[in-house]
């Protein structure tokens, strides 16, 4: 994630203009960033998942939320909006709005070339900054191929990866699980390798 201009805002200003805002946007330390569109395959990849784990979690104490639900980071005075978020329990949010999440359990990423460094690097320090977060799921739209970061007592986080189209991806925090032939289906990996980039920018 990189600024292309300096504009210092409180996050009371934030969050009054993104409700506003016709676009989506991410805080941090100050300052705005404008999130740009989804390809197809981001988009039916978020899609399926949302369909797999709100079945699954029908009859569960948990409800899961797609692109346009912010999670606050408060250590870091930080609002992101995860491609995916689950929360359990007694849903907490930081004000009457109902708009700021504080205690997801499990958090879904969908990688592009523009933001992996980001999802992989920052923002997954940053969001272990919330005591709730236990799962931590990365995933690609461009090939057969998901990761799970799993939360451990010592705050040690347990890596395991996901390559064939067989495989099935177990979200142990919730007791559900994503088969990759479901999470992928109707996405068309191009054949030549290209890949759709997005970008982040500061436009508030």
């Amino acid at each position: 994630m990189q600024a292309q201009e300096q504009q210092q805002i409180s996050p009371a200003e934030y969050l009054a203009g993104e409700r506003e805002a016709e676009i989506r946007h991410e805080y941090f330390a100050g300052e705005v960033f404008a999130m740009a569109g989804a390809s197809r395959e981001h988009n039916l990849i978020a899609t399926n998942i949302v369909r797999l784990l709100g079945n699954q979690l029908l009859d569960k104490s948990c409800s899961v939320f797609a692109s346009d639900m912010k999670v606050k980071v408060k250590k870091k005075e930080k609002y992101s909006y995860p491609d995916i978020v689950v929360v359990c329990e007694q849903e907490e949010y930081e004000d009457e709005h109902n708009d700021v999440l504080l205690n997801p359990v499990v958090l879904i990423e969908i990688l592009s070339d523009s933001t992996e460094a980001y999802d992989r690097g920052d923002k997954f320090s940053h969001y272990q900054g919330i005591s709730s977060f236990t799962e931590y799921i990365l995933v690609s739209q461009y090939t057969f191929k998901m990761e799970r970061f799993s939360r451990q007592p010592n705050n040690s986080w347990l890596y395991t990866i996901y390559q064939s189209k067989e495989d099935i991806l177990s979200v142990e925090a919730i007791k559900c699980s994503l088969p990759l032939a479901e999470v992928y289906r109707k996405v068309q990996f191009s054949r030549d390798g290209s890949r759709t980039v997005r970008t982040l920018s500061n436009n508030f």
